[in-house]
């Protein structure tokens, strides 16, 4: 067990010295942000030129400052010393990546107040010294020894950062030439245009030609070099977008203003669909708070009430997706409300015969366990209160929902209540869809341009089988 123990008022001597190392992280300088409420030095997004120029990653000068309150609460004096004055003088700017050394060393004891005085200074890996000082604290006088406490756990989530290093992924593939189906609203071709601009897609517009054109001047959006293929209604639009796929003109689909079921009809066509031998299903990818990796939540938007090999293929999606992404095994709970096989909810039963499907290499990648409760899959202190052995308990990257309610209430819980940045997407066919909603904001259809421009170049070495 690793202990801190201080040097009591009769045991300090003058030029006795304490010293620790830290390196300045990005997440310091974000959450000394939020601690303090000073976002002058802007580890935060920013448009324009003047704040972009701090994202070259400038720390707070206090943030050195309070690594020297550090040295004197833990290491000299140590527990039980008050903190009486300090002065600060700052010579450099720190930034992210930089090494900090920080040492005090004692100048001065007054025996009868108990006040001691300690020079401070903080060094980088140059030998610069980037901050300097002089502090003045009551000594403790009695001895005190203690395990040192565990640091809690960081609170403060970038919003949207895993989201944003997955666009960054996205944005080293070529741009994804992508039909919007019906693009008729302003939050649609926003969508498109914005996924454009971003590098994800080039998009073909197919729908109602002059519908398209006066939704376009009525959000003041610019139309200038996209392809318009005319369709004179949603249906036809549909179909019409299918078709481009066939054609090889496009390599995924987007949703505009029409509702999800015309869109499938025209997908799910038996005749001149994009039917593999895959079922099709949307997964959810969250970037939730809190959380050190992207949950994925399975399937929410397509599937009612899947059956087994429904089932089957919704988890296959799934891992599926996550590997494309970076996910070298993904570990995937099948959730019930029960973590126990019983005959009494089918969902359990279900989720028993996928895990030995998994075992026998009908599925394939990553590792699979269930039933699963939600708390199970996600939260290792549940885990370890109900003594649960498991790879996956705990960690879950996928989360697969037994029907369609409870995965969608989850998602919207976790967007709603949670906080977590949510994109999604719709695989199984010949091309990746994404299923926008008009709750969706243009960073998510950004960010589900970018889950299927990734995807798609993935799968592209791995074809699905077409039906027979």
């Amino acid at each position: 067990m690793n202990l801190i123990e201080n040097r009591t008022l009769d045991e300090i001597g003058i030029g006795e010295t304490a010293d620790l190392e830290r390196i300045l992280t990005r997440q310091d300088m974000a959450l000394f942000a939020t601690a303090s409420a000073d976002v002058n030095p802007a580890d935060i997004d920013a448009d324009d030129e003047e704040a972009a120029g701090l994202l070259q990653g400038i720390a707070h000068g206090m943030w050195a400052g309070t690594l020297i309150s550090a040295v004197l609460a833990t290491r000299l004096p140590g527990p039980g010393t008050v903190h009486l004055g300090q002065t600060l003088a700052f010579h450099q700017p720190v930034s992210i990546g930089d090494k900090i050394t920080v040492r005090v060393e004692v100048t001065g004891v007054d025996r009868n107040s108990g006040h001691v005085t300690l020079d401070c200074a903080c060094v980088n890996a140059d030998g610069v010294t980037v901050v300097s000082g002089t502090a003045e604290v009551r000594a403790p006088r009695q001895k005190i020894k203690r395990p040192v406490a565990r640091m809690p756990s960081a609170g403060r989530h970038t919003h949207g950062v895993r989201f944003g290093a997955l666009v960054e992924k996205a944005r080293s593939l070529d741009p994804l030439i992508t039909a919007i189906v019906h693009p008729c609203d302003d939050l649609s071709l926003g969508g498109a245009i914005a996924a454009r601009d971003e590098g994800m897609i080039v998009p073909v517009l197919v729908g109602p030609q002059a519908k398209i054109k006066a939704a376009a001047e009525a959000a003041g959006l610019d139309l200038q070099g996209l392809e318009i293929v005319d369709a004179p209604h949603s249906h036809a639009a549909a179909e019409m977008a299918v078709a481009l796929v066939h054609e090889g003109r496009v390599g995924a689909l987007m949703k505009g203003k029409l509702h999800t079921d015309e869109l499938l009809s025209a997908v799910l066509d038996r005749t001149h669909g994009l039917r593999t031998e895959r079922r099709l299903s949307h997964v959810f990818a969250l970037d939730m708070p809190g959380q050190n990796r992207t949950l994925f939540v399975t399937d929410a938007a397509i599937n009612i009430s899947p059956d087994l090999e429904a089932l089957s293929d919704i988890v296959q999606n799934a891992i599926d997706l996550a590997i494309a992404l970076g996910v070298e095994t993904p570990l995937v709970a099948l959730l019930s409300a029960v973590e126990t096989v019983t005959g009494k909810l089918p969902s359990t039963l279900l989720a028993a015969a996928i895990c030995k499907m998994h075992d026998r290499g009908q599925i394939v990648g990553g590792k699979v366990d269930g039933p699963l409760g939600f708390d199970n899959a996600i939260s290792p202190a549940a885990v370890a209160a109900k003594g649960i052995v498991s790879d996956v308990a705990g960690y879950a990257d996928i989360l697969v929902t037994p029907n369609l309610e409870s995965g969608n209430m989850i998602a919207k819980q976790l967007i709603h209540l949670a906080g977590a940045s949510s994109a999604g997407i719709a695989l199984g066919a010949r091309v990746p869809i994404m299923l926008t909603s008009r709750s969706d904001t243009v960073d998510a259809r950004i960010v589900s341009a970018a889950l299927a421009k990734v995807f798609y170049h993935w799968r592209r070495q791995r074809p699905l089988g077409l039906p027979g």
